[in-house]
């Protein structure tokens, strides 16, 4: 672990042991009690609610005890994601980090930094013995990367603070006062394969290289998707080939654009050589189409067995449900100049030769707009016969640009830097607006150090970013005005 002479050093040697304990969604329960032990160790009192948050408390330190109470909030579990060709197990196997050029980064995998970095900042106030600060909770949250059920059960009447920083944005320099809306929609079907046809042969198709990332953050990069890009070469080669599905795979997390596709698919022994060609002129169109965007994109062809495989009108069903279901920016705000007002990601697929499964993400800034999204993918499903369920739905977070939080961070920006910070809405989903339906009442901004990759391997956290956010977070809980 890379963490020393890394200033500020409290903060990384937190980080440090977050990244010791794996934390996928759903397996924070380990990191949870070595914070419990910890916290235990200090002096502090701690509490879990009903679902697994955990709650931290630190009396004022003396002569702020009349400030207005804050809560530190972030969120326990990470992106457990990595390259196809990396052997990391996330439920043993630590994070193994390094630095290269001002930034940590994992080695094939991803960091955590989303939201490890706004967890171990809020330890470390904890432990800090010379910091100023009124009374203090931090509140931390479980599974906000898989559903957000940590959020979703908050208990009600459990925080006392009156403000509330959430530790969880990745452009340092900008507050965000609100966030998209979202919701989970799983399409299905059981399909029946039959033998393979005499004379046949069979490949597997590797596409890789792609860049991927956060489906909130960078959804308006245009990047590519490989589950899309696989599905355009089936499409076309149905036809030509006469090509049968075996299975198809792509993408691992719905909130993660997919990096990664993979298909096993059947064709005539004699259409061999041509279905290679025309592989390699896909590859050679994706690199034109995606240049400047995607500079890796990787396409394998290599001999495979099966002893079934789909019809081919049920391939072309598969298939063309899959080209048709919306990926990408729906709309753009009309409202918030440059922000994403609605967008779909369809970021799972898994199709065993009997099973087919994919996860779809619709995000949005309206109601409306994530309603009419969810019913343009219903329509397109029901066209194939495909079954169709939502789940997992949060609200937005209405930004209140009146909130005293907002104020206490802008004017400490302000005399820090000499000028404003910039404030915005995200259109990736932040818990604030769960917390906000628990409490109402809460004044809330959200800032974080310079993330860039998060929800793939190549994510990256900015070191002297962390710095400034560090500098911001300790001087504006100085900041915080008397309560009234």
């Amino acid at each position: 672990m890379i963490c020393k002479n890394v200033e500020p050093s409290l903060l990384w040697q937190h980080f440090a042991v977050l990244c010791a304990y794996p934390r996928p969604s759903h397996h924070e329960a380990a990191l949870r009690a070595q914070i419990q032990a910890w916290a235990s160790q200090l002096g502090l009192s701690h509490e879990l609610d009903a679902v697994g948050n955990l709650l931290i408390r630190k009396p004022a330190t003396p002569g702020m005890e009349n400030r207005l109470g804050v809560v530190l909030q972030g969120h326990l579990d990470m992106v457990a994601l990595k390259n196809e060709a990396v052997v990391h197990d996330f439920l043993q196997d630590p994070i193994q980090t390094y630095i290269a050029d001002g930034w940590m980064h994992a080695k094939g995998t991803t960091l955590g930094a989303d939201n490890g970095i706004g967890v171990a900042a809020a330890l470390a106030v904890l432990e800090s013995q010379d910091l100023a600060h009124g009374p203090l909770e931090v509140l931390l949250t479980i599974d906000e990367e898989s559903g957000m059920s940590g959020a979703k059960g908050l208990q009600p009447d459990w925080l006392q603070g009156q403000l509330l920083f959430n530790l969880d944005t990745e452009d340092w320099g900008e507050l965000y006062v609100g966030c998209a809306g979202g919701i989970d929609i799983s399409v299905g079907q059981t399909l029946h394969p039959e033998p393979m046809p005499a004379g046949w042969v069979v490949r597997d198709l590797a596409l890789t290289g792609l860049k991927g990332g956060h489906s909130g953050v960078d959804i308006h990069l245009e990047r590519g998707n490989a589950i899309k890009l696989m599905s355009r070469l089936l499409f076309q080669a149905i036809p030509l080939f006469d090509l049968r599905l075996v299975s198809l795979r792509g993408g691992s997390l719905r909130n993660a654009l997919p990096r990664e596709a993979f298909a096993r698919i059947a064709i005539p022994a004699c259409d061999a050589a041509n279905f290679a060609a025309f592989a390699a002129q896909c590859l050679a169109e994706w690199q034109q189409e995606l240049q400047g965007v995607e500079t890796d994109i990787v396409l394998q062809l290599a001999d495979a067995q099966a002893e079934q495989v789909l019809s081919t009108a049920d391939s072309a069903k598969v298939v063309n449900l899959l080209m048709g279901l919306p990926h990408g920016i729906r709309r753009w705000s009309t409202e918030v100049a440059g922000v994403v007002e609605s967008s779909n990601n369809l970021g799972v697929l898994q199709f065993d030769g009997r099973r087919f499964d994919a996860v779809l993400m619709v995000r949005s800034l309206t109601e409306t707009g994530v309603t009419e999204l969810v019913q343009t993918i219903r329509a397109i499903a029901r066209l194939g016969g495909f079954a169709v369920e939502s789940s997992g739905a949060y609200p937005g977070w209405a930004p209140n640009l009146q909130s005293r939080a907002l104020t206490v961070l802008q004017e400490t920006y302000q005399a820090m830097y000499g000028a404003a910070p910039k404030v915005k809405v995200i259109h990736a989903g932040l818990e604030c607006g769960l917390i906000g339906k628990a409490y109402p009442a809460l004044d809330m901004v959200s800032f974080g150090p310079t993330i860039r990759g998060a929800h793939s391997p190549d994510e990256r956290v900015e070191i002297a970013s962390v710095t400034q956010f560090w500098t911001l977070l300790t001087a504006s809980l100085v900041a915080v005005p008397v309560a009234n």
